[in-house]
Formats: structure tokens, sequence, C-alpha cells
């Protein structure tokens, strides 16, 4: 049955995507706001398959942060990648360079105010995202990033990358920590999605001005302690 819903899952969602982000494409060529109107109603038609056709229930424990600050998030799955744009308000979300290469989807991502950063780190790239995050926090909205770097296995606590630690010596914004479970029914590798709760627990406010060591601490341990708890 749970690949069953996963199959119709893909079906209906890549149907209504096509769509979604080819009309919003156009529309944000015209109209700026169209790229924020996109971005949620794309991710909401996720969250009702995903509600309604996988069979997940989502709960959110914690203050949603809609305001300029660094939301650090654990990354286990495309769950929370798809989920980010409707669960926030506007945020700017740091994301992989290449992704705004796809077409259609790739000028939404732009004139959402998405921040683009090399996996190689290099110190132009490190300048690039850093303008587009202040750009962000200057129109009060929250900078959201998988400080991990990439989608791990459940269970996993790898070290965190250096971009996390930049952002906040450079914002100098407060950290808000993201703990989540969504990899244990929306596997990073495999069709099969599984019905049940994911739960998403916002953590305590991290002041900005700590050390880099003890912030970084902080982060890991709050985005990898058990969100049910």
């Amino acid at each position: 049955m749970a690949f069953l819903r996963s199959t119709l899952f893909a079906l209906l969602f890549y149907l209504g995507s096509v769509p979604i982000v080819g009309i919003g494409a156009l529309l944000t060529l015209v109209w700026r706001p169209a790229a924020r109107l996109t971005g949620r109603i794309w991710s909401g038609w996720f969250r009702l398959l995903a509600t309604h056709v996988v069979g997940i229930r989502i709960v959110v424990r914690g203050e949603i942060p809609n305001r300029p600050v660094i939301v650090a998030a654990k990354h286990e799955s495309a769950f929370e990648t798809m989920l980010v744009l409707s669960l926030f308000d506007h945020p700017a979300v740091v994301l992989k360079a290449e992704l705004m290469r796809i077409p259609a989807w790739g000028a939404i991502a732009r004139r959402h105010g998405a921040i683009p950063v090399d996996r190689e780190a290099s110190t132009a790239a490190m300048r690039t995202m850093l303008r587009a995050a202040e750009a962000g926090i200057a129109e009060g909205r929250p900078v959201f990033i998988f400080p991990e770097g990439s989608r791990i296995p459940v269970g996993e606590q790898p070290p965190l990358k250096p971009g996390v630690a930049g952002l906040y010596k450079m914002l100098k914004r407060p950290v808000v920590p993201l703990a989540l479970d969504t990899g244990r029914l929306w596997p990073k590798h495999g069709w099969t999605k599984y019905p049940g709760t994911v739960t998403l627990a916002f953590g305590e406010e991290i002041p900005a001005g700590l050390p880099r060591a003890e912030v970084e601490a902080r982060i890991h341990a709050a985005i990898n302690r058990d969100p049910t708890a």
C-alpha cells in the first residue's frame, strides 16, 4: 500500500508542479511577488499530497521564527526541503548553486531571493552567499540553512559545514535550531514513502556574538536532539 501511495504521490506532484512552476516563472518576469506566491503554492501542493496521499501528519513544536534570524535545520530528506516555503512566510533559503540553473524553477528561486552556495566553498562563493543573506536579513526575512550541507542518514551526526559559522559571524543574528525526524518516513534513498507522524521542533534561540566553537557545538547538539522529546 505504501508503494502505491508513493507512486500516486509522485504522479500527482509532478503533474501539478509543471503548470505551477511554468506559469510562475512567466509571471515573475513581469511581477516579482509572483515568485513568493509560486513558492508557497508549490510547497503547499507538496504538503497537501504528503498529508492526504502518503498519509503523513506534520507536527510543529515551538514558534516558527518569521523574523530576521538564522534558522539552522537538520537535513534528513527532501521532505523538509520542499516543506520550507509553506512552513515560513518568506524565507531566504540557502541552496546549492546548481539548483539555480534548473529551467523555470531556477528563475523563480532567484526572484524569491534564494541564497546560492557553491559546494567548493571558495572565497568568492562565500562573499556571494553573504551578500544575498544580508539582503534577506535587511528585508526582515529568516535565513534558512542546512548546516550539515546535504541529506544525512537517520542517526548520523556529522560535523557542520563552515557556511553556518560564516553567516553567524557576518550577519550578527541569533540562530534558531530546528530538529526533525523526517528521514524515518521519507528516506533519502528509495521510492517508497511511509505514513505516520513527522515532528519538526524549533529549539531555544542561540544568541549572537558567541565564539565559533561554542555556537557550532550548540547548533550541532540542538539539531541532533530528539524532536519528540
